[in-house]
């Protein structure tokens, strides 16, 4: 399988290469794409500018024998999906270690012999959590925990099933339908109560639910990671989405977070498709549609090559196939203009030699998932705040990972990886500073931060590497460092996600191209929704195209038939 422009060649002595698809990025989106494709028995290729197979979910050897993930590291939402189990991945080499404990949220007070000396420790164990909580918080709060879990089980699911539908208020109504369907004659949930709890804040959310400030933090900081603050409103479903973790946990592949778009590109190469990697996108290609207007067909790459398709799943930034279509965009992608914020977070990559040690609980419990370090939603309120204003954060809120301790082939014996990430760094700062200059400063800052929970861990540290906001625009093309491509707000979700004229997958005015990725329905994360959803769409637009040429020539056949018997 050819992994490089120079090793293509002609095709029947002609450069050009025809294929019924090209995918543009190998993102894990586009490969969940190309692999629905390919197994339907497309023809597919997938171009990627980047040397590195994955894009924001790669892993690559970042130290002698270290592996280190570019992007993301824990994998939640494609876990609920149903993809890694239809495509059949872990035949083709992906293995995920289970993060259960899945979070654990630090004592204020470690080893104080009452509530504020014990940790909060989530299990996919629901009797487990509770008995925590219990611990930490109280037993009312344990109940309550016990019963939102009931609660927002079915709802939690009920917005997993519509990520992976189109966003059209058909696909919305199948999603949500069930949640307040009659019951015996009564609707199970009333709509406005539904209505109040999904466009409400998360924080709000927390505040009906819960008493003790230490939860709601933890809770609230594991709803924080799509981007908003949990005082937004429309963030209630970011805090719920924990209930589905009490079914299936987050995981980790095997070998780094690259685990999963490796087994994506063996499926794919499985079924015939092909990755070419370092030879990108340069243009679309595009043609008279036979109606007056243009079509794409197919994309030229940076090195020249011209690839023919009836179809291209642009699996990019939507900003970026606003300029591959350059002046062939029409106007719904022209004038494209979705929030992409003011950066999003940093990312320190640390080689330790020793993982992070929490006082007061087993390293089982705080290692094997998230670590959730905050105890007062006035922290993470602070830093947003911060942001808004392009300020630093006056006091840096980690969340750490350390998956080597659950996976060896990380890091040789003796060492560990360490993932700190910082929320809300601005990309472009108010008093104008140089990210190259501050980036050193921030990451010791972050390790301080994550060394006030786990005192030590800032003498473990061994290398670093740093991403900041800048950082992660140039190496992963995270435009302005924003990891979730778009604005994760209300106002930029669902059928407004990039921009309600681009909600579809399509491109209206430019009949061939597809969308998929980060930047559109249902957004960021580790999803693999919109590559699976584009490319059920395109399918079906190939079946259909058939049908409709059949009813168009009927059509013409019987209008031909009419002006023949039609007198002069």
């Amino acid at each position: 399988m050819s992994t490089s422009p120079a090793a293509d060649g002609p095709v029947d002595g002609r450069p050009d290469r025809r294929v019924d698809v090209v995918v543009i990025g190998s993102g894990h989106n586009g490969l969940v794409a190309a692999c629905y494709l390919a197994r339907a028995g497309l023809s597919v290729e997938v171009v990627e500018s980047d040397d590195v197979l994955g894009g924001a979910v790669s892993t690559v050897e970042r130290w002698p024998g270290v592996l280190v993930d570019r992007g993301s590291s824990a994998h939640v939402i494609i876990r609920q999906s149903g993809i890694v189990e239809e495509l059949d991945l872990a035949a083709h080499g992906l293995r995920y270690v289970d993060c259960d404990p899945w979070a654990f949220a630090p004592a204020p007070s470690p080893g104080d012999p009452g509530p504020a000396g014990r940790p909060l420790v989530f299990s996919v164990d629901l009797d487990a959590t509770c008995a925590s909580i219990a611990a930490a918080c109280g037993p009312a709060d344990a109940a309550a925990y016990r019963r939102f879990v009931e609660v927002w089980g079915p709802r939690s699911r009920a917005v997993a099933a519509s990520f992976g539908r189109r966003p059209s208020p058909a696909g919305l109504i199948r999603s949500f339908w069930p949640l307040g369907a009659p019951s015996g004659g009564r609707p199970r949930t009333p709509g406005g109560e539904l209505a109040v709890d999904f466009l409400g804040s998360g924080d709000a959310l927390l505040d009906r639910w819960f008493t003790s400030e230490r939860l709601k933090a933890a809770l609230a900081w594991f709803g924080a990671q799509s981007g908003p603050p949990m005082s937004e409103p429309g963030t209630a479903a970011m805090v719920a989405w924990i209930a589905l973790l009490h079914d299936v946990p987050p995981g980790h592949p095997v070998g780094g977070s690259g685990g999963l778009t490796a087994a994506l590109r063996r499926r794919l190469e499985s079924d015939g498709g092909r990755v070419v990697l370092g030879d990108g996108a340069a243009r679309l290609l595009t043609g008279d549609d036979g109606a007056g207007g243009r079509r794409v067909t197919g994309v030229q790459t940076v090195s020249g090559r011209r690839i023919s398709a009836d179809a291209v799943v642009a699996a990019c930034h939507v900003n970026v196939t606003r300029d591959l279509a350059g002046e062939a965009a029409p106007p719904a992608l022209a004038d494209a203009d979705p929030p992409l914020g003011n950066g999003f977070g940093l990312v320190v990559r640390a080689l330790t030699d020793a993982p992070p040690a929490y006082p007061g609980v087993s390293p089982e419990d705080a290692l094997a998932g998230l670590q959730l370090l905050c105890t007062d939603r006035a922290e993470l309120a602070s830093a947003h705040g911060d942001w808004s204003a392009g300020r630093l954060p006056r006091v840096p809120v980690p969340l750490a990972m350390c998956f080597s301790a659950s996976d060896d082939t990380l890091a040789p014996p003796g060492r560990h990886v360490v993932t700190i990430w910082g929320q809300w760094y601005p990309y472009e700062l108010a008093d104008g500073g140089d990210w190259d200059a501050l980036a050193e400063s921030e990451a010791e800052r972050l390790v301080e931060a994550v060394d006030r929970y786990a005192p030590g861990f800032a003498a473990s540290v061994q290398r670093l590497h740093i991403q900041t906001p800048l950082a992660l625009e140039r190496e992963l093309s995270l435009l302005r460092g924003n990891v979730m491509h778009v604005e994760m707000g209300l106002a930029s979700m669902f059928a407004f996600r990039p921009t309600p004229a681009l909600s579809g997958y399509t491109v209206p005015g430019l009949p061939g191209l597809y969308l998929a990725g980060a930047s559109t329905h249902p957004g960021g994360g580790v999803s693999g929704n919109s590559g699976r959803t584009s490319a059920r769409l395109l399918l079906s637009d190939r079946r259909g195209l058939p049908r409709a040429r059949a009813t168009a020539g009927r059509a013409l056949r019987r209008a031909a038939a009419r002006l023949r018997r039609t007198p002069a």
